[in-house]
C-alpha cells in the first residue's frame, strides 16, 4: 500500500500542477493493475476512523496481490484540496475511489458523474449514482448496547458525549445511546459537545474535561480519530468508549468497549463487482448482522446480570427482531418522535436531526 501525506502531495501538485504525485497516466493500459484509491480528513494512525478504513482494503491486497494497486491519501480536509487531489486520482487513471469523510460528497459525485468507467463509494452520504454508493455503518445498534452498560455503571446519571459534527450518523448514535441508557436507567440524561471536527485531540481532550467537570462519569467518543477523549478519560478514572476500532490500549482500567468496525466485507464486494462490470450505486447501510458493526472489549467492571440483558438485546438485533429505534420515542423537545409500535426505517434513522429525550444539548443551529 501506498501512503500520501497532504504536504507530500501538495508539495508535488504545487511542482507539476497537481501531475505527477500518483505517476502520470491517462489511463490504465489493459493488464495493468486495478488503481484503488481511499482519501481520508485525518492522518492515519493505529486507531479510528481512517485506520478502520485502510484496515478494511486489506483482505483485496491479499485477495488480488499485484492485480490491484492501492493508495492511501492521508490528511485531507474537506473542500477544495479534497475535490483536486479527488479528480488527480482519477486523471491518474485509478478505477476505483473512496471518498472518506461526509464533507467529500459533492465533488466525489460529481467525478462520478464525469466518469462512468469510475467505480465511487463514499462515507456517510446519502447521495446515490449509477456508479456512486454511499456508505456507512449502523453505529447506533452497538451504542445502544454500550449505553445499557454505561448506565449500569454510571452512579452520577449523566453520560457525556464528545462529538465531532452534527450530522445524522453522529446524532443517531447519541440518541441509540442514550436510549439503552434509559432501558436500564430511565431518569439518564446525556450532555454533548460538538468540537466540529474530525481531527483536533487538544480540543477532543478539553471537550472531555468539561464533560467530567459537569460530572458525567461515562464519555462516549464519537469519531474521533485519536485516543485523547479515552486517554483523558482513563486519567480521570472515568469510563469512556468510542467508535470504529479499539483503542484499550489507551485506558487499560477504564475502557468501556468499541463499536468496532470492519469494512472489508463490503469493499471487498465493492471492488469484485467493479471488476466483474455489475458494479451498481447503492446506499449501503451496515450493521451487525452484515458483520461491519460488532461491540468488542467489553470492561470486566459491567455486572454480570446487565451482561445478559446486553447479550440477549444484541441477540435480537443480529436477527432484526430489536431495533433501537422503535418507538413509543420522545424527542428532546417534549413532542413525539417515534409513534408506539412503529419502527423508523433506515431512510427516516440516516435522515435523523433531532435528540430524544434525555439529551440536554440542544443541536446546533
Amino acid at each position: 500500500m501506498t501512503k500520501i501525506t497532504r504536504r507530500t502531495l501538495m508539495q508535488g501538485a504545487a511542482a507539476t500542477g497537481l501531475v505527477g504525485a500518483f505517476g502520470a497516466r491517462a489511463a490504465l493500459a489493459a493488464g495493468e493493475p486495478l488503481g484503488i484509491t481511499l482519501v481520508v480528513p485525518s492522518p492515519i494512525g493505529d486507531v479510528g476512523w481512517g485506520h478502520a478504513l485502510a484496515a478494511g482494503l486489506d483482505p483485496i491486497k491479499a485477495a488480488y496481490g499485484d492485480k490491484v494497486k492501492v493508495t492511501v491519501v492521508e490528511n485531507i480536509p474537506e473542500g477544495p484540496d479534497a475535490d483536486r487531489i479527488m479528480n488527480k486520482t482519477v486523471a491518474d487513471g485509478n478505477k476505483f475511489l473512496i471518498a472518506g469523510s461526509f464533507g467529500y460528497q459533492n465533488g466525489a459525485l460529481q467525478i462520478a458523474r464525469r466518469n462512468p468507467q469510475v467505480s465511487v463509494l463514499h462515507a456517510s452520504g446519502f447521495q446515490v449514482a449509477p456508479n456512486f454508493s454511499p456508505f456507512a455503518a449502523k453505529y447506533f445498534q452497538g451504542t445502544y448496547l454500550l449505553g445499557m452498560a454505561a448506565a449500569a455503571l454510571s452512579k452520577t446519571g449523566k453520560l457525556g458525549s464528545v462529538s465531532a459534527f452534527a450530522i445524522p450518523e453522529l446524532i443517531t448514535s447519541i440518541n441509540a445511546f442514550t436510549l439503552g441508557a434509559q432501558a436500564v436507567r430511565p431518569d439518564i440524561e446525556v450532555s454533548v459537545v460538538w468540537v466540529n471536527s474530525w481531527f483536533d485531540p487538544a480540543k477532543e481532550q478539553e471537550a472531555a474535561k468539561a464533560l467530567i467537570a459537569q460530572k458525567c462519569d461515562v464519555i462516549f467518543s464519537n469519531a474521533q480519530d485519536t485516543p485523547s477523549v479515552i486517554s483523558a478519560c482513563e486519567e480521570a478514572g472515568v469510563y469512556a468508549f468510542n467508535l470504529n476500532s479499539s483503542m484499550k490500549s489507551y485506558a487499560p482500567k477504564t475502557y468501556l468497549g468499541c463499536v468496532s468496525t470492519d469494512w472489508s466485507p463490503f469493499f471487498k464486494a465493492s471492488v469484485d463487482a467493479h471488476l466483474a462490470g455489475t458494479f451498481k450505486g447503492t446506499n449501503a447501510f451496515l450493521g451487525v448482522v452484515d458483520k461491519v458493526v460488532e461491540v468488542v472489549d467489553w470492561n470486566p467492571a459491567i455486572p454480570v446480570d446487565t451482561m445478559t440483558r446486553i447479550k440477549a438485546a444484541e441477540a435480537k438485533i443480529a436477527e432484526g427482531s430489536l431495533s433501537p429505534f422503535t418507538g413509543p420515542i420522545t424527542k428532546a423537545d417534549g413532542s413525539e418522535g417515534v409513534a408506539s409500535g412503529k419502527t423508523l426505517a433506515d431512510a427516516e434513522i440516516v435522515a435523523m436531526d433531532w435528540h430524544v429525550k434525555g439529551v440536554t444539548t440542544p443541536l446546533p443551529k
